[in-house]
């Protein structure tokens, strides 16, 4: 029985972790696409870094008093409420850090002060994210399944063909969004061409297990009902693969819709922009998802 409750005490503490970090990347992605974030950040002092982390603490610490990424409320002055704090920080610091490796803003010749300035700086966002999870995308379902035992019947009744036209949608949608915002930025040139073969393959790979996580692992907005959609591509992990090739859609057509890549651009040329902003609107897209 201690076995088998030890168990289920560190499912609930991963399903926590991975829901804090699929809110930091909902909330985060958008600002690691910004030059100026990472020229701020290479070039902020100690005392600087010192003051965005004191008080990315103090608005982390209020956000966790109404609901935190733990599904839990908070006495003020509750130890457990600065514990998830510090923790909720060291998601966004590690998921920010993971991305600017990603992008190769960090590498091995950057040095300790200016990758340090970098992190900081771009976890803000992503640290807000993770307090801010449950509030604006938990699970919308009661306490004794009632909704869920509905919302499954009414599901079933769906036409294949229609649930799907709503996934391809709000795919479209929440991709279009977020690519509309980066796509005429000069971010992805930059990106794209600092990019090699490996890391374009890291990158569909991150892509595809952030919005599988978004959308199926994070417990976010009627998850259950996520599973048990019918539909042509409703499973798992069809409907990822799918909606990652709508998003990567969606960002061809605002680079090309920006000029940011004509006809006459090679196809590798397409191949490594489209995949640059493909993670935004991979993100962006498993949001659409989860909003209809």
């Amino acid at each position: 029985m201690a076995t088998k409750r030890q168990k289920d005490v560190l499912r609930s503490e991963i399903n926590d972790i991975i829901r804090g970090a699929c809110g930091g990347f909902l909330f985060g992605i958008p600002l690691l696409y910004t030059m100026e974030v990472w020229w701020i950040g290479s070039l902020a002092k100690p005392q600087l870094m010192m003051m965005a982390i004191a008080l990315m603490f103090i608005v982390v610490y209020l956000l966790n008093q109404t609901e935190g990424f733990r599904k839990r409320r908070y006495n003020w002055l509750s130890p457990q409420a600065a514990m998830d704090t510090v923790e909720a920080i060291a998601i966004g610091l590690a998921c920010s850090a993971f991305v600017l490796l990603l992008l190769r803003e960090l590498t091995l010749e950057t040095s300790l002060k200016e990758s340090l300035g970098k992190i900081i700086f771009e976890s803000v966002p992503f640290a807000l994210g993770v307090a801010l999870a449950n509030q604006l995308l938990g699970d919308s379902r009661n306490s004794n399944g009632e909704g869920q035992k509905a919302d499954s019947k009414s599901s079933n009744q769906k036409d294949e063909l229609n649930a799907t036209f709503a996934d391809v949608g709000g795919t479209l949608i929440g991709a279009t969004i977020i690519a509309f915002n980066i796509a005429p930025t000069d971010e992805i040139t930059m990106l794209a061409a600092a990019a090699s073969p490996p890391w374009e393959l890291a990158m569909i790979t991150t892509s595809l297990l952030i919005s599988y996580g978004i959308v199926f692992q994070a417990g976010f907005s009627d998850q259950q009902k996520r599973r048990e959609q019918k539909g042509i591509f409703q499973r798992p992990s069809s409907e990822t693969i799918m909606s990652y090739l709508v998003s990567l859609l969606a960002s061809a057509f605002m680079l090309w819709f920006f000029q940011k890549l004509t006809f006459s651009d090679p196809w590798t040329m397409w191949l490594d922009h489209t995949l640059m902003l493909g993670l935004p609107a991979t993100i962006g897209g498993a949001a659409g998802r989860l909003a209809i």
